[in-house]
């Protein structure tokens, strides 16, 4: 190796010098890192004040069900207490057909509970254990929630009780499925780590605010978890605390998903080029009673067209009960209104 006086000069580089013709000191580190752990600071304050506040809310839920083969199936998630006197929300994938609901609390205690409402359609329970004076959640306006804001998942997954995972909230309005094939509207997405046992607890936010009712992970994809919005949980809670049950209209009829031909979408003016194309029709059903018929497609209900099953889905609400309604469907070379009159749906 030469030298170092044998390497090339530079006789055009000079130092740069401060006013008095010093050379400045080296730039320090210290405020930019005396940022940084500022702001470390200020989300970890954040989370763990989110978690104090919420956490004694939030219960490890055991699940015994009956077995095909007349033994026991253990099953577990989670939930979180939502009035002082005990009840309390979960998933309906978690609490639904229990034989025996147990419920451990963060001071310990282990307590028997008992179902006061299960919705599968929106992937919603509600439990009841017998206690008062219980420390309980609260929840937020979900139509306030922003993407890019902290989320805070707390639960039990795997059985590790009152683990906490934190994220972002990272899309709104995504749509999924429950179990039942019905589509559920205006889930939140986040990165939150989930974990079988995490379903049915809080999605909060930095507030301590219940924001979402944590669900669905996609496997075997990381940070790609889903929660079911605080505005649809505590209405489908309320409901479910007073009647038992959510009540839905009900036509009933089997349909699927057809594209219309963008000729007859033009003779008849339609606003969609998809409806439902009627594949069964149940006796004595409020369809059969009205005339509607298998291949009919059903291309709007009242004012709102329909473009497919979900459509259907959310246009029979609780309100359409024993409400009549025109229901415009083209049968062969017609376009028909016909009047139904929907019932609540049989089932519990």
């Amino acid at each position: 190796m030469a030298p170092l006086d044998r390497f090339p000069r530079f006789p055009d580089f000079q130092p740069v010098l401060d006013e008095a013709g010093s050379r400045p000191a080296a730039a320090s580190p210290t405020h930019e890192t005396a940022t940084d752990s500022a702001l470390l600071d200020a989300y970890s304050a954040a989370v763990s004040a989110a978690v104090a506040r919420t956490s004694p809310a939030v219960a490890h839920i055991r699940v015994e069900r009956a077995g095909r083969r007349g033994g026991a199936r253990d099953g577990a998630g989670s939930g979180f207490i939502i009035t002082p006197d005990g009840y309390m929300v979960t998933n309906s994938h978690v609490a639904s057909g229990a034989g025996t609901l147990e419920v451990t609390l963060p001071d310990g205690r282990v307590l028997p509970a008992e179902m006061v409402g299960d919705d599968p359609d929106s992937d919603l329970a509600v439990i009841k254990i017998g206690a008062s004076g219980m420390a309980y959640a609260q929840f937020g306006d979900s139509t306030r929630v922003k993407v890019g804001q902290i989320a805070i998942a707390i639960g039990s997954p795997y059985g590790f009780q009152h683990t906490v995972t934190a994220g972002i909230v990272s899309a709104l309005g995504r749509s999924m499925r429950a179990q039942t094939g019905r589509l559920l509207d205006n889930i939140i997405q986040t990165d939150a780590a989930l974990n079988p046992g995490n379903s049915g607890g809080p999605l909060v936010d930095s507030a301590g605010a219940v924001i979402g009712v944590n669900t669905a992970m996609i496997l075997p994809a990381q940070g790609i978890c889903f929660a079911i919005a605080a505005n649809s949980a505590e209405r489908v809670a309320v409901t479910l605390i007073r009647e038992g049950r959510v009540r839905r209209a009900h036509l009933g009829v089997g349909g699927q998903d057809i594209a219309i031909a963008r000729r007859i979408v033009r003779h008849f003016a339609l606003a969609d080029e998809s409806g439902v194309r009627i594949s069964a029709v149940e006796k004595d059903s409020p369809a059969a009673a009205a005339g509607l018929q298998v291949g009919d497609v059903i291309v709007a209900f009242g004012e709102a067209p329909v473009t497919g099953v979900d459509d259907l889905h959310r246009l029979l609400s609780s309100g359409r009960i024993g409400d009549g309604v025109d229901v415009i469907v083209l049968r062969r070379d017609q376009r028909l209104s016909i009047p139904v009159i929907p019932r609540e749906s049989a089932r519990r």
